[in-house]
């Protein structure tokens, strides 16, 4: 199980004092927590509900997990928030998993494997 950001002030502070990243199918905000309560990292999953109905975002949510577990996270000593845009749910798997790499990549959390 994937340690949560679970409250609101702390979601809030990634909002505004994190690094934003976009893609076509996410954003990710990555904060550098200096303060580890107890946790090495912490993620959070956000599907606002201007995109879609209640499916449309535990959908979305649920392959945003998946994605956060397939590259490692989460990331020590990051609080990192996946947040979903309108093609999350419905683009192909494998281009969400590469969006968010490439992005993982640029806020310097995963190094990028040459092909």
């Amino acid at each position: 199980m994937l340690p949560i950001i679970k409250s609101s002030t702390e979601v809030s502070r990634v909002f505004t004092q994190g690094k934003r990243l976009n893609a076509h199918s996410l954003t990710l905000l990555v904060y550098e927590s200096e303060e580890q309560h107890g946790h090495g990292g912490r993620v959070a999953f956000i599907a606002g509900k201007k995109l879609g109905c209640a499916v449309w975002r535990n959908r979305a949510k649920r392959r945003l997990r998946a994605v956060c577990r397939e590259l490692g996270g989460p990331w020590e000593g990051h609080d990192v928030v996946f947040m979903a845009r309108r093609s999350t749910a419905d683009d192909p798997y494998v281009k969400l998993l590469a969006d968010a790499e490439r992005l993982l990549s640029r806020a310097g959390l995963r190094k990028v494997e040459a092909k």
